[in-house]
């Protein structure tokens, strides 16, 4: 708890490497923490490092294959890979998952007015 809230903090304080360094240690210490690794990833991703955020997501996914936070992060990660398609796809199953998730809903209607060829 307190290396995730380390790293939170450091995020909520634009401090991405120290994020980085909490969330790493607390990766190392608790492997099996899904957060862990969802955390870690907004770090990395916060970083521009893509690949290493998609990988943790995907640990995430692997121990926590509802964490939805997880999911919505592939989501945004494919929108700016620009695949509409895929990121439409996740998202609609985090929507399924947790139907009230903040942000989703707009991001799908956004979306398929994109892939329907509305601009908004």
């Amino acid at each position: 708890d307190l290396l995730l809230r380390r790293g939170k903090d450091a995020l909520d304080e634009g401090d991405p490497e120290a994020a980085l360094e909490h969330f790493s240690a607390l990766v190392d210490h608790d492997p099996n923490f899904a957060e862990g690794y969802n955390a870690r990833a907004t770090a990395f991703y916060a970083l521009g490092m893509v690949g290493p955020a998609l990988d943790d997501l995907r640990q995430a996914l692997v121990l926590e294959p509802r964490h939805f936070s997880a999911m919505r992060g592939v989501g945004v990660i494919f929108e700016g890979m620009e695949r509409p398609e895929d990121a439409l796809e996740v998202y609609q199953e985090v929507l399924r998952i947790n139907p009230g998730s903040a942000g989703v809903t707009d991001a799908v209607e956004r979306l398929v007015l994109e892939l329907e060829g509305q601009a908004i």
